[in-house]
């Protein structure tokens, strides 16, 4: 789902009046009748969350002087979890743009200008022109963010509204070509193939999309770079070695910024921890039956954690103001996946309702949009208990930091091959795996906690529901 780039006229007289847009408390800027009419409008840069403060500037889809139609996507924005399509809102020109690829604008700042006509585009980029940044202000531009709604401008001409934005070199007259608009003509790709084709560094103007309507997409990029393989001197570049230099001071990619945040709101709330030791004998074997159905071990852990936390509705409840809690209405797990220098969620949602067969397929989807940084908010800030598993990577046991507004989150590790003494004294050998479970001691206490991880371990140890 794309988002809308609302902007707000530059106007060539003050005569302006508001209006409330209806259910939204904001204000927005309506041209009175008469004689003035309004020329150059400001893109803002929007927010695509309640915790957003800035956003990144990933590429734009048009160039310096593309005609815009309403709802055509204009910008690719950087937000912590995901790249996101901006729309215009607007029909016009996009006459300069103030905030290049790679740059940082806080929201609500703008990063382009759109005129009405051709004739007024040479206007803008004189108005872009003179609201340049100092050098300090686009050093600080690699810093990365969010995005999301626009604000509006009443006045172009007091400078305590003109906003604030980390801008590249200063906009020439001359339009500048952009990686989907390349030679003037237009190139649809997705986001994730743009950020692809510059590190491969492959022309999207040679490649054929196989996406919907022509679109680009990463594997495109990806065959087109197959045939060329890159010299050994290039290959040593790329070693981990070569790549950070020891010493340095490396300041926080957007989705960095944003885990250590909720990492530190996390520290606000009073936590405990549990530990439990499951049989995954029967897991396992079931796991093996169906794997080839496409079935994965993520969707059967999930699937048994929201049927036991249908019995322990408390367990899946959350506490946001310290005051009061709330029972959940639905159960949705979400499961953390490792990205490229930091950590997603995304979110199984009525992971009790669905088949086992059809949680895996969803599964596989959340995972390629969350690592093509493609995954909607709904996808990723919607969970009401998390799971966490390093058991892949041979971790046996593990402590998990809670998220903020949830009640619980289950760290699971690795199944192993263990002696185990039976009811009747003899001695054999099961596979067990150790779970254990960070909870918001507010709502939640030890007989809760307790409870459902005995409830947990019978549906993993008898996993003949999982599958229904």
């Amino acid at each position: 789902m794309a988002y809308l780039l609302k902007t707000t006229f530059i106007p060539s007289s003050p005569a302006l009046r508001h209006h409330k847009i209806p259910g939204s408390g904001q204000s927005a800027a309506r041209v009175s009748t008469g004689p003035f009419h309004a020329k150059i409008r400001e893109i803002f840069m929007p927010a695509l969350s309640s915790t957003m403060t800035e956003g990144k500037i990933v590429s734009w889809v048009k160039s310096e002087g593309d005609k815009l139609s309403k709802g055509e996507s204009v910008v690719v924005v950087e937000s912590d979890k995901a790249d996101m399509d901006v729309e215009t809102f607007y029909d016009g020109y996009l006459a300069a743009i103030m905030v290049e690829e790679g740059g940082v604008a806080a929201v609500g700042s703008a990063i382009a200008l759109l005129a009405e006509t051709q004739e007024e585009i040479s206007e803008a980029k004189s108005k872009a022109s003179s609201r340049q940044p100092s050098s300090a202000d686009q050093s600080a531009a690699p810093a990365a963010a969010p995005v999301d709604q626009v604000k509006v401008s009443e006045n172009a001409e007091n400078p305590s509204l003109l906003p604030l934005v980390a801008k590249a070199p200063t906009v020439t007259a001359s339009s500048s070509l952009h990686p989907a608009s390349e030679g003037g003509r237009r190139i649809v790709a997705s986001p994730y193939a743009k950020k692809l084709a510059k590190e491969l560094k492959v022309e999207l103007s040679g490649i054929v999309g196989s996406g919907p309507n022509g679109r680009i997409v990463a594997k495109d990029v990806e065959a087109a770079a197959a045939p060329a393989a890159p010299a050994p001197e290039r290959s040593a570049m790329r070693t981990p070695t070569g790549s950070v230099e020891l010493g340095t001071v490396v300041p926080f990619r957007t989705i960095q910024g944003a885990v250590s945040r909720n990492m530190v709101e996390s520290l606000n709330v009073p936590t405990f921890r549990v530990g439990y030791t499951i049989t995954t004998d029967a897991l396992d074997s079931l796991y093996k039956k169906i794997k080839s159905k496409g079935v994965t071990m993520t969707a059967l852990l999930a699937k048994a954690t929201a049927l036991a936390l249908i019995q322990h509705p408390v367990i899946n409840s959350s506490c946001r103001d310290g005051k009061s809690f709330t029972y959940n209405s639905s159960i949705n797990i979400a499961v953390a996946v490792a990205m490229d220098g930091g950590l997603i969620t995304p979110v199984l949602q009525d992971a009790h309702k669905v088949d086992i067969y059809s949680l895996s397929r969803k599964w596989k989807e959340l995972v390629e949009k969350a690592r093509a940084k493609q995954l909607q908010p709904h996808e990723y800030n919607t969970g009401t208990f998390t799971l966490s598993n390093l058991g892949m990577f041979g971790v046996d046991r593990f402590d998990a930091i809670l998220p903020p507004g949830t009640g619980a989150i289950m760290a699971v590790g690795a199944s192993q091959p263990t002696v185990v003494a039976s009811k009747d004294g003899r001695i054999g050998m099961k596979n067990q795996m150790q779970v254990n479970v960070t909870a918001d001691h507010r709502v939640i206490y030890g007989a809760d906690l307790s409870s459902f991880l005995q409830t947990f371990a019978k549906i993993v140890e008898d996993p003949k529901d999982l599958t229904f």
